[in-house]
């Protein structure tokens, strides 16, 4: 039994219609249980067994919806998930190829990551993440920023910037060393390899690490948990918590800075092509 259908087959898990304020969202599908916001990535590519991919719309809704979250009284608590083969196929190759030909596409991708980033750490609800099957690009930015990160054992949780020839920003280096440590976090960030949901509870790079069929409940229990608790303790904490990751802000900076620059280089383009015909990329070394 995969999250999905765990989710499909427990109806305590079909939520409401959130307030109009979500009325905006089309990429993410938003369900609300009480004080419980579900951020949902990949509902339309799952009726197609297909990964969610953040392209445009999608990057920009996942990093305005924490704002959204933070402002709305009725909610306590976001869990975000992916449904159908797994949490988050990373970018859109399309929207890549934008970025790398248009500067300002590249200027309006730079902003909004450096937005989902920020937002997500600022976010003053607290912010829960169930990880199935490949967890790469934007969505795994909201997924190892959660406060409470729980990974199905079997997950597979890539950073696939250096993959792709640029440099990992996003959210690897204002968190990873954080998590797992310097010598770790230089291994699979460099390497770009792939991490399970279990291993990476044991380097500490998620809080949990679960038995997929168990994943959303899991979740959902810790949400509700964080949703019964004293909410100016609970949020109070991330804040004081999360300085730690705000000291950081200039290694995030500079990471996001150097990955845009590659953008606009050549080994992005090799690599956007490599993936494409699904073979190794060749990069020639230009730009050392």
């Amino acid at each position: 039994m995969t999250a999905n259908d765990t989710t499909a087959s427990n109806p305590r898990h079909s939520g409401q219609t959130p307030s109009a304020r979500y009325d905006r969202y089309t990429a993410l599908t938003l369900r609300q249980h009480g004080p419980i916001l579900e951020i949902v990535m990949g509902a339309q590519q799952a009726a197609n067994r297909k990964l969610a991919t953040a392209d445009a719309n999608m990057h920009r809704e996942l990093a305005e919806i924490w704002r959204d979250v933070s402002a709305d009284p009725d909610i306590r608590v976001a869990i975000i998930r992916g449904e159908g083969k797994g949490f988050s196929a990373g970018g859109d190759l399309s929207l890549v190829e934008d970025m790398a030909n248009d500067f300002e596409t590249r200027s309006r991708v730079w902003q909004e990551a450096r937005d989902l980033v920020y937002n997500v750490i600022n976010c003053d609800k607290p912010v829960v993440s169930a990880m199935h099957g490949p967890a790469v690009g934007a969505g795994l930015v909201a997924g190892l920023l959660a406060d409470i990160s729980i990974a199905a054992k079997t997950a597979r949780i890539v950073d696939g910037h250096t993959r792709l020839g640029v440099a990992a920003g996003d959210h690897a280096a204002i968190v990873w060393p954080l998590l797992c440590g310097m010598a770790k976090a230089k291994y699979y960030l460099m390497l770009c390899e792939s991490v399970s949901g279990e291993e990476a509870e044991r380097i500490g790079l998620v809080s949990l690490a679960v038995d997929e069929s168990e994943l959303v409940d899991r979740a959902f229990d810790v949400a509700r948990r964080l949703a019964e608790g004293s909410q100016s303790a609970i949020r109070w904490t991330k804040y004081a918590l999360n300085n730690w990751l705000r000291m950081a802000g200039p290694a995030f900076d500079t990471s996001l800075a150097l990955e845009f620059m590659g953008f606009a280089g050549p080994d992005v383009r090799e690599g956007v092509a490599s993936l494409r015909e699904k073979r190794p990329p060749r990069f020639d070394g230009a730009g050392q």
